[in-house]
């Protein structure tokens, strides 16, 4: 069975990489009326990362689920191919060579995960550690000399030139301490205190927890400017919060904290209260002329959107240079602008299967602090796509995050890559059957030989 689940994911991983070099050669066509001369490089290029990430998990990860693999590269692949598309508009910020770079080395990343992380329940052990490390992450940009301020957020550090996004990986490490903390607490937090009206209250003293991750949400919203990191962040507690004790209240008091906290910073920080002001009316002259942290950048995606229409302009034939960041935080629309909203859906549903394998995973895994860390890593998956898409059609405020495994920028890439191989390792965990099961399958093949 190991082997026939293997040969199909090996055929669907092909498949997903020839997509990808369809949509490529259709950027040159359609552009200037040929296929691209670095076609052949591109694809051989993804071809051989891939393979080696597949040639990994076959080793390593055996009985992982085999679907989660070919749907990442094919959404990693269509990124690939939208830079590459940028870059014709816009080289000097777009590169699809930097992005291919970073596509290999989160695999390498991913690789490195599954040979080493050979039971993930090892990281229950390593809880508060965890915590700290994902504290630390999120404080860095804070520092002096190596904390940078870039578009507004302060995000960045930057140490000789190189810089990354601490909070990317800061995600990892906080999912991981809210999965082995919720192992540990969820009988005490489930316990019920008031009733109010139909929804069974929590105790005031199990608040504590909640209370803690809001002001740091809430710390991380007002001093790094970074509303979409406070979002995920204190959303995925949540989420984890009622996936352990399966209490309503638990979400609706985290909705209160959240929307309570975001409107007093926004009524006390311009910077906040801009980002809501843009989002309730962007077509606002006055917001759309601002020079910075109006509603241009916002009002150029929704028209690049629009006029890709249901089945958009074609590759090569959008306008992605007039969309401010299309590489990065607005890829999406750029995308839409060119796929229509039937690629933008088509689009949406790979993310959506991704994001179901890896709750399957949750459901299959034998132990609770499995469960909870593939439901949390599953969810902070889709919130962070919910999040920018969101924000890029005016569904909620923006908030600068990217679009995951699309975006321009080597952090991300990494983080969900690593992201990726905890829910590949769990799920090679949940599927493996009992140890006679394989000796037994093992026999059966011997006897048919």
């Amino acid at each position: 069975m190991t082997a026939k689940r293997r040969g199909a994911q090996l055929v669907m991983l092909a498949f997903a990489v020839a997509i990808v070099m369809v949509a490529y050669a259709n950027v040159g066509l359609g552009k200037d009326g040929k296929v691209p001369a670095g076609m052949l490089t591109y694809g051989l290029g993804l071809g051989g990362v891939m393979l080696a990430a597949y040639l990994v998990l076959a080793r390593f990860a055996p009985w992982a689920d085999p679907l989660v693999l070919p749907l990442v590269t094919l959404v990693n692949g269509l990124g690939l191919v939208m830079i590459y598309r940028i870059e014709q508009a816009v080289p000097k910020l777009a590169s699809a060579s930097t992005q291919l770079f970073w596509t290999a080395l989160g695999v390498v990343m991913f690789s490195v995960t599954l040979i080493v992380l050979r039971d993930h329940r090892a990281l229950q052990r390593m809880t508060y550690t965890a915590g700290f490390v994902g504290l630390g992450l999120l404080i860095l940009p804070l520092l002096p000399f190596v904390g940078r301020e870039i578009n507004g957020a302060r995000i960045w550090v930057s140490v000789g030139g190189f810089s990354i996004q601490p909070g990317e990986f800061a995600k990892l490490a906080l999912v991981i301490f809210f999965a082995g903390y919720l192992v540990a607490k969820r009988d005490v937090l489930a316990l019920a205190g008031r009733r109010l009206l139909f929804i069974d209250l929590p105790r005031a003293r199990d608040l504590g927890p909640v209370l803690i991750t809001w002001v740091v949400s809430v710390g991380v919203l007002v001093l790094e400017k970074d509303l979409g990191t406070s979002l995920l962040l204190f959303g995925a507690f949540i989420a984890m919060l009622y996936i352990a004790t399966q209490r309503t209240s638990w979400v609706l008091i985290g909705l209160l904290l959240f929307i309570g906290g975001a409107g007093v910073a926004g009524a006390l920080f311009s910077h906040v209260g801009a980002r809501f002001q843009v989002w309730l009316d962007p077509s606002s002259q006055a917001l759309y002329d601002l020079p910075f942290g109006g509603s241009y950048q916002l009002m150029q995606g929704l028209f690049g959107m629009g006029s890709g229409g249901i089945l958009g302009t074609g590759l090569g034939q959008g306008h992605p240079d007039l969309i401010p960041l299309s590489f990065s935080d607005f890829i999406f629309s750029a995308t839409g602008e060119e796929l229509g909203l039937t690629g933008l859906m088509a689009l949406l549903m790979v993310y959506a299967l991704v994001v179901e394998r890896g709750l399957r995973t949750a459901v299959a895994a034998r132990d609770p602090f499995s469960k909870l860390l593939a439901g949390g890593l599953s969810f902070i998956l889709a919130w962070q796509v919910f999040i920018i898409v969101g924000g890029v059609t005016n569904l909620i405020p923006l908030t600068g995050l990217v679009t995951p495994f699309m975006s321009q920028g080597g952090s991300a890439l990494l983080a969900n890559w690593i992201l990726i191989a905890l829910l590949v390792r769990m799920s090679d965990a949940a599927r493996r059957p009992p140890p006679q099961a394989i000796q037994d399958e093992g026999l059966t093949q011997v006897f048919k030989r």
